[in-house]
């Protein structure tokens, strides 16, 4: 089942189209990139999701069910511009914000403490929002918006300020939401986290929905029939070991290890590739490479790129 169904949702803003038929679907326990270049639409899509404004044009589910502001307590949101109360007490908020949630506050106090001590910042309890570091109100910011177990998460940028560390332990708990059940949102313009983290993508631009589908099948279908051959011997040899159909991108040698860059036609099967290497060198290592998704991003956004072989 999908957890949000959106159907041609449209939004305008006197001369600015900020949404042009918008149609997504979010299925359910997965994590969902939410992608665009700035000024795309991601913004507006997620005031819309999350009830600020309404969509001039079209229909949004929840469930299956017509979203309303009944469901947004079923909701978690983190927007990319954080908003704590810089002089008032860290616990005091935390649990005013997850009282603000729908928990009681003897059931706000036990999860609030117990995410805490995961994160161990609870002996930042008693100090002020203004005394914490940028990444340390991020903690605490990420906790309330998963304070209330929502059904749908929606982060935006959650990574931003935080250090490899911090980054890697957020991961973790985005990817165990999800195994616990939660969907999740996901914007950001780090392509390695798209890849890293995300299930489906669908990628805006100019208001309007160019790219869609799962993150594997599109690096599949972006594919340029390109490789990495690793063997043993000299640069020299690679002409004439590989077949004529196959264009040399790049070579390097470290000591008597080559690693030739290949782009081979559409008849260029791997295993025809590596037959005809087999023969003449030992093979050390053989890869296909995919596109990044950054690389796709860019090239959608810029209409530059070519699906499937160059």
């Amino acid at each position: 089942m999908d957890v949000l169904t959106a159907t041609d949702i449209t939004k305008n803003y006197a001369n600015h189209t900020a949404l042009d038929s918008l149609s997504i679907r979010v299925p359910e326990q997965s994590i969902f990139g939410l992608l665009g270049p700035n000024g795309a639409g991601k913004t507006t899509l997620i005031r819309i999701i999350n009830q600020i404004i309404a969509p001039d044009v079209g229909e949004l589910l929840f469930q299956n069910k017509k979203m309303s502001s009944a469901f947004t307590r079923n909701i978690g949101y983190l927007p990319e511009e954080r908003g704590l109360y810089k002089k008032m007490k860290v616990g005091e908020q935390a649990l005013y914000l997850a009282q603000l949630k729908g928990l009681s506050r003897y059931d706000a106090l036990q999860k609030l403490k117990f995410w805490f001590k995961k994160f161990e910042i609870i002996g930042w309890w008693n100090k002020k929002v203004e005394e914490l570091s940028k990444g340390m109100q991020q903690k605490i910011q990420f906790i309330v918006t998963i304070i209330h177990d929502p059904k749908l998460l929606i982060f935006d940028e959650p990574f931003s300020g935080f250090d490899p560390i911090n980054v890697n332990l957020l991961k973790e708990e985005i990817l165990k939401l999800r195994e616990n059940g939660a969907t999740i949102i996901f914007s950001t313009h780090n392509m390695a986290s798209v890849e890293e983290l995300c299930d489906d993508i669908v990628l805006i631009d100019n208001a309007k929905k160019i790219l869609e589908g799962n993150v594997r099948e599109i690096k599949n279908t972006y594919k340029s029939n390109t490789f990495e051959v690793e063997y043993e011997g000299g640069i020299g040899e690679a002409e004439t070991i590989l077949p004529k159909e196959i264009k040399i991108l790049s070579t390097t040698q470290d000591h008597n290890i080559t690693k030739v860059k290949i782009q081979a036609t559409s008849s260029g099967h791997p295993n025809n590739i590596l037959s005809s290497i087999i023969p003449h060198a030992k093979i050390i290592s053989f890869n296909e490479i995919l596109p990044t998704m950054n690389e796709i991003f860019i090239s959608k956004v810029n209409e530059k790129f070519n699906i499937g072989n160059n």
